[in-house]
């Protein structure tokens, strides 16, 4: 099993995910997070897919702010926050820290997962922003992919515009491999993830997990 690495992009787009849901007092990062931290990052290979397929990335913000609502304000400066790269965030900004987390919803972990699928399938031994935009595609009962999808943008006109971008090619399906994996197969993707990690002071660390959930828990663990 190949170990993926979170580009620093991939990395910033997350942590300006979980800026969004702040701002929005959401307690939770779902996928329209997600895109709004791809929007904002506005560098990298989705971007660039984004725009060359003609999508503003200002109209995708506006769309996904009338889609969703700002959560209630209970009159409080403190920020929900509890350490990781949410911790990071509410400690530059001067926030009060508390014991409470901002957990990613089921359908942005499985973007996650997808986004890990989608470097596997392009034989990538790193996960990009590339990647995280097609998983925020495959998801597509996520808020994420219904913006996306009311501006006329499909998952294969994404991908194939990756490709394009990356000089690569589409690796052909091997024999008897079928679009939609068996449950044994997904069990069996989901019980070896490695992720291999850089650190600020330059370590590099390889860590095995059982589950995306896992290594989802991992990532919010970490300080940048």
């Amino acid at each position: 099993m190949n170990g993926y690495n979170f580009t620093e992009r991939v990395r910033k787009v997350l942590q300006l995910a979980r800026q969004e849901a702040i701002t929005l007092r959401h307690e939770y990062v779902g996928t329209e997070h997600m895109l709004l931290g791809l929007c904002a990052e506005g560098d990298g290979v989705a971007d660039a897919a984004l725009t060359n397929l003609g999508v503003d990335t200002e109209a995708v913000r506006e769309q996904i702010l009338k889609t969703v609502r700002p959560g209630k304000d209970d009159g409080s400066d403190a920020v929900p926050a509890a350490g990781g790269i949410l911790g990071a965030i509410t400690s530059s900004l001067g926030f009060a820290r508390q014991d409470r987390d901002m957990p990613y919803t089921s359908r942005a972990k499985k973007v996650l997962e997808l986004a890990m699928s989608e470097a596997r399938e392009l034989n990538h031994s790193y996960v990009g922003t590339e990647h995280l935009l097609l998983g925020l595609m495959r998801e597509e009962k996520g808020i994420a992919a219904q913006v996306l999808g009311s501006m006329g943008v499909t998952l294969a006109a994404v991908r194939n515009e990756v490709v394009r971008l990356l000089g690569t090619e589409m690796p052909p399906p091997a024999a008897g491999h079928s679009k939609q994996p068996t449950r044994s197969r997904r069990v069996e993707r989901q019980a070896a993830i490695t992720l291999v990690v850089e650190h600020p002071d330059g370590r590099i660390e390889a860590r095995k997990f059982r589950s995306t959930n896992d290594a989802v828990s991992y990532l919010n663990g970490l300080e940048y």
